[in-house]
């Protein structure tokens, strides 16, 4: 008889992979970490043949011999928009890797690490920005965020190409003067914005560097200068706005209900940004309990698993503490 895997979590972004295979009583029996999940660059196949290599990393080091998996919980970068979580369900069922599948976008995953119950709202900021909210009855609140297409601003990457485009300007006249005329391109050991427009064009700065730039915003912000400072306070505002509006959708905004703050631009805890979200968010929000998700990801998408299980308290708390920092 092998061992019976009642929930398999599944915590995929675009750099990374995590797979939990979680036990009927809320122990971690095994754990794997494989590529990122990029379906719009590889396509929807090879992405979950990534998956698929993760999973297989955590089956080879059960104790024993695996038996029955049970619910795919997979919390997927994107996995933007709700005929993308089925286009991506029906891939991970063509697997047949287990008895049922759920497939949610990866900021769900973020937000459920957070709570102790499945109730509230979390903001992501990383290379981009999102933001999901969810109650116990089942509802969510969501955006499509996908870009300025669809009304977003900021994220590390927005906020990175934002600073570019201020200091080009104030070089060649065109903006308000500002230090990211010197901070940008110094970062990278060059000495005017034009070195540094030419040397991204012509790619000898990688593309992918950018995201360098948005630490060195902050920085520049905090040290007074007025174009840094107001590209932080209009994050900050638009990380208010889409929580503030989740909140509303699902009812919670005169209660007390929890809003997470994640990914790299908020996990960095930059006091300007942070700070200033509290403040804002205490005038939309006043009952609203702002703080920084520190758990990994792939709690979130197991404890979504169990919730879907009906895994009682008790075990819910024995995973949590699995992942509990000392």
């Amino acid at each position: 008889m092998g061992v019976n895997v009642p929930v398999v979590a599944v915590d995929a972004g675009n750099s990374k992979t995590d797979v939990a295979l979680i036990g009927a009583d809320g122990t971690v029996l095994a754990t794997a970490r494989g590529g990122g999940f990029q379906p719009p660059r590889v396509g929807v196949a090879a992405a979950v043949d990534v998956l698929g290599s993760a999973l297989d990393r955590a089956v080879a080091r059960l104790p024993s011999a695996p038996g029955s998996f049970g619910h795919i919980s997979a919390c997927l970068a994107n996995a933007d928009l709700p005929v993308e979580e089925a286009e991506l369900t029906r891939a991970l069922e063509a697997r047949g890797w287990g008895a049922s599948v759920e497939v949610r976008n990866d900021t769900f995953a973020i937000l459920r690490a957070g709570v102790d119950e499945p109730r509230g709202v979390a903001v992501v900021c990383g290379a981009g920005i999102n933001c999901v909210g969810m109650v116990p009855d089942g509802r969510t609140a969501r955006f499509p965020a996908i870009g300025r297409i669809s009304g977003d601003w900021g994220g590390g990457g927005g906020l990175a190409e934002e600073a570019l485009w201020c200091a080009a300007r104030a070089e060649d006249g065109r903006g308000e003067p500002t230090e990211l005329t010197r901070t940008l391109p110094a970062h990278f050991g060059l000495d005017s914005m034009y070195a540094l427009i030419e040397a991204l064009h012509r790619e000898v700065i990688p593309s992918a560097r950018r995201h360098e730039l948005t630490p060195v915003l902050f920085a520049t912000g905090a040290a007074g200068d007025p174009v840094a400072a107001a590209l932080v306070e209009r994050q900050a505002e638009e990380v208010v706005a889409m929580a503030s509006v989740a909140l509303t959708r699902l009812g919670l905004l005169e209660e007390e209900a929890p809003v997470l703050l994640g990914g790299s631009v908020l996990a960095a805890r930059h006091p300007r940004l942070n700070d200033r979200i509290a403040e804002l968010l205490a005038a939309r929000a006043p009952k609203a309990v702002v703080r920084v998700v520190s758990e990994p990801p792939v709690l979130g998408a197991a404890l979504l698993g169990l919730d879907r299980t009906g895994a009682g308290p008790e075990v819910h708390r024995r995973l949590r503490e699995q992942y509990a920092r000392p």
